[in-house]
């Protein structure tokens, strides 16, 4: 078999620390959000919550402080989706920046509108996090002028006012960013040569690909939920979407896997053997 590049090798990477190049601030900040995620979100019961909620009600474990009482322990008394849950930063970004920094406890006029927004942003945060990546990548060279244009376009529409943030067609940004993420996705598995496996969308339900080669496969909203993908090679593999609920990754390496999120690592299976991209974080419950 011949040497495929290393993927966590910086020549493929424009960026040495970090999702990308573009210093925007694209992680959770608890302290400094209003709970937003506590309220604003609905909880089923299910595996993944105890206990029903409904959006604008906060859950009863939110303290005065706008923390959580029992955050701790969430995996132990079953709010799984909580643990699973990452908002790339958009919910300090609605408290502090979208609303000034007025509470919806301390200015209650504010509270339906704040908890719309929420998943508004989190919706361009994550395009952003796509486009703050794709701008580290250096075989997408060739795009970055226009990943720059479109990631400080979005990065306006965050800061828009409460009113015409509500009013966004998030579809549509999305919509005109896609194609740059196809390109660059299509640049950077390019690096795996050979024939490169295409389960774009794929049923993987419970698949059974432990030890599968899948460097430089497109699994962009493959549905892998439960698969048992232990020792599995999926460096450069295209992950953008992917549903790896339950996945089984112990051993596997993602070290190269691009448009990988932190929540589809927390929502998986995995173990100290399990290689992740350097932008990510081993969770906890692994």
């Amino acid at each position: 078999m011949s040497e495929q590049p290393d993927p966590s090798d910086s020549s493929l990477r424009a960026g040495a620390h970090g999702p990308g190049p573009s210093g925007l601030d694209l992680r959770a900040d608890c302290a400094n959000c209003f709970g937003l995620c506590c309220v604003a979100l609905t909880f089923s019961v299910s595996a993944d919550f105890p206990v029903d909620k409904d959006a604008g009600e906060p859950c009863r474990h939110l303290r005065t402080d706008f923390r959580c009482g029992v955050h701790r322990t969430l995996r132990e008394r079953g709010f799984q989706g909580c643990t699973v849950y990452d908002c790339f930063g958009a919910g300090q970004k609605v408290s502090r920046l979208t609303f000034g920094g007025r509470d919806w406890r301390q200015a209650p006029e504010t509270a339906e509108r704040m908890f719309a927004a929420l998943p508004v942003m989190r919706q361009l945060q994550e395009l952003l996090w796509y486009l703050d990546e794709a701008l580290a990548l250096e075989p997408a060279r060739t795009l970055h002028d226009a990943l720059r244009h479109a990631l400080d376009e979005t990065e306006r529409v965050t800061r828009s006012d409460p009113e015409a943030l509500l009013e966004l067609d998030v579809a549509e940004r999305r919509a005109a960013v896609n194609p740059l993420l196809l390109r660059t996705s299509e640049l950077v598995r390019a690096q795996v040569r050979g024939k490169r496996k295409n389960r774009r969308g794929a049923d993987l339900f419970g698949a059974k690909l432990k030890g599968a080669d899948l460097r430089g496969a497109d699994l962009r909203g493959a549905y892998l939920i439960a698969a048992d993908l232990r020792g599995a090679d999926l460096r450069l593999a295209d992950l953008i979407g992917a549903d790896l609920r339950d996945a089984d990754l112990r051993g596997a390496d993602l070290t190269g896997s691009i448009f990988l999120v932190q929540n589809q690592v927390n929502a998986a299976k995995g173990d100290a053997a399990t290689r992740l991209p350097p932008s990510l974080t081993r969770p906890g419950h692994w």
